[in-house]
């Protein structure tokens, strides 16, 4: 799977270099930076089915050489095998009740646009 970074949009014009700052769960930047989060979960899980976000519960970003996030996210089992999908967008989550598994992620996600560069350096999920 491939995803842009080309297309992260900046969260806030106003935030300077430092430290970081809380920033609205709903933001595209966030959301892209989750889904990035996801996908290193589910590169790493033994899992059978694919993750997905559900909810991102907190959200802050710090701005240092790109943008660092710091995201608390709720990810939920899907009904997509990891074989067969690559995009998330189509996956459903699971209906089925003994199938059905939510976790609580903390990811830390550096996006350097200008280099189409994603780092993760944290992705505890529990």
């Amino acid at each position: 799977c491939v995803v842009s970074v080309t297309n992260v949009p900046p969260p806030h014009t106003t935030i300077r270099p430092g430290f970081p700052v809380p920033v609205n769960t709903n933001n595209p930047g966030v959301r892209k930076a989750a889904r990035f989060g996801v996908y290193r979960y589910n590169n790493s899980s033994n899992d059978l089915f694919l993750f997905k976000e559900s909810q991102i519960n907190k959200a802050m970003v710090q701005v240092v050489r790109g943008l660092k996030y710091f995201l608390h996210v709720e990810i939920k089992r899907t009904m997509c095998e990891k074989r067969d999908h690559c995009s998330l967008d189509s996956c459903h989550f699971q209906r089925k009740r003994s199938l059905q598994r939510m976790l609580r992620c903390y990811f830390e996600v550096w996006i350097t646009p200008w280099t189409h560069k994603v780092h993760i350096p944290v992705a505890h999920c529990h």
